[in-house]
């Protein structure tokens, strides 16, 4: 592979690294930061405020897909991917310099709900940007390979901002500190290394697919002409978001609330497996340019369906972290063969012309409504006494995932990247 190429497909992921990191930043430290952007007499009034700030995010991400879209259909992969590591800059920033409720009033929470819509804009862009990048940059034969780092990154960029939260808790920062300012240190980081991405960004080369297109206005209702795509790829999404959700975020709570392990404990299984999870991305990517995608696909969605159940209840009752790790793990790589080709799938699904729109769009909307939503349902579930209701909940989803993977073409030799590749 030639160096220009590798410095691309670093570009492309990299920037995803640090969206993510952004992203999860958000969640990890809303303990901390809730009492600066609200009223001081209620804490659970300003938890409640910052969590819905945070589905404001969501809500946004379908209009980030669809605007960030549009320009990467139209201006060029590149130009979305700057223009969504610039909007993720400028919302961290905000965070990381506003003045508290008690210096500048309501304008605290009003910036506040800005940044978070910055951020939600670039999420929902990022994904059919990036995905559509990696996918066109690689070359054909591993496209599966290098298209799988977008997960890499995505999980990555969690990671990343769980192991800064645990440094600033127990090795850098008291709990005053961290209360009074450090938690502006993650937001400050954040737009420190997306400006850094941002140059990095604008070194890469726009992908070859793109620049043969057609020349001609895209919109959504182009987009729409391919409706059946659009459905295929929206019901792929909905077993893989509510899964990821349940597997990585809803897990660690999972093993402190349910399971009774220490919360620094569970935070140690869930990342030593995430670990192992990360690095089975790419080999898992690798094999679905020699096997297909389709495979690994239906990998998913059927261990995904019968094991779900059992191995969620197995981790409820065990007390040693070994097994709990090894289930948690079971579980990941069942997930992974979803997370390394899903995105390679949906870009080889749609033409160039509106592939980051078709690939982004229907994702997003799939990720508000169902991602958004799942811990809301977790909770009731657990609230009603029937926690294992949410199991099954995780199953049925995963379900109408895999009856729409029956319905997915083989796009490992029939894409329709097929023809630009040999072009």
């Amino acid at each position: 592979m030639s160096r220009t190429r590798v410095r691309s497909i670093v570009g492309g992921s990299l920037g995803n690294l640090i969206e993510w990191y952004d992203w999860f930043s958000y969640a990890a430290f809303a303990l901390y930061f809730a009492k600066s952007f609200f009223p001081e007499h209620d804490a659970s009034a300003q938890l409640l405020n910052t969590a819905a700030i945070f589905a404001l995010g969501f809500v946004m991400r379908p209009i980030g897909a669809w605007l960030l879209g549009l320009v990467a259909d139209r201006r060029g992969r590149k130009t979305a991917l700057i223009a969504s590591v610039s909007l993720m800059c400028l919302g961290s920033a905000i965070i990381a310099v506003t003045p508290g409720y008690t210096t500048i009033g309501i304008a605290a929470p009003a910036l506040l709900i800005v940044a978070r819509v910055l951020q939600g804009l670039s999420i929902g862009g990022e994904f059919g940007a990036s995905a559509t990048y990696l996918a066109e940059i690689a070359e054909p034969e591993h496209r599966g390979l290098w298209a799988s780092f977008q997960y890499v990154t995505l999980m990555f960029g969690q990671l990343l901002a769980l192991a800064l939260l645990l440094l600033l808790q127990y090795v850098v920062l008291d709990e005053a500190q961290l209360d009074a300012w450090g938690w502006r240190i993650p937001f400050a980081i954040g737009a420190l290394l997306a400006i850094g991405v941002y140059f990095v960004r604008r070194q890469i080369d726009e992908t070859p697919n793109f620049l043969a297109r057609a020349r001609r206005p895209i919109g959504i209702r182009d987009l729409f002409a391919h409706r059946r795509t659009v459905l295929l790829v929206f019901g792929m999404a909905i077993g893989s978001n509510v899964a990821v959700y349940a597997f990585t975020t809803y897990m660690q709570k999972f093993l402190a609330t349910s399971s009774g392990f220490p919360r620094d404990q569970a935070s140690l299984i869930c990342a030593a497996a995430m670990l192992v999870f990360i690095v089975t991305q790419p080999l898992a990517g690798a094999l679905s340019d020699r096997i297909g995608r389709k495979p690994l696909l239906l990998w998913f969605g059927i261990l995904g369906t019968v094991g779900t159940v059992p191995l969620m209840t197995a981790i409820g009752h065990t007390h040693d972290p070994f097994v709990a790790f090894a289930l948690v793990l079971a579980l990941l790589l069942v997930l992974c063969g979803t997370t390394s080709v899903s995105s390679t799938v949906k870009a080889e699904l749609f033409p160039p012309e509106v592939r980051a729109l078709g690939v982004g769009l229907p994702f997003a909307i799939s990720t508000s409504i169902f991602a958004g939503t799942a811990e809301y349902i977790a909770l009731r579930f657990k609230r009603s006494g029937y926690e294992s209701g949410f199991f099954w909940y995780v199953s049925a989803c995963i379900a109408v995932s895999l009856i729409v993977f029956l319905f997915v073409p083989e796009t490992r030799w029939t894409s329709k990247m097929s023809n630009e590749d040999r072009a």
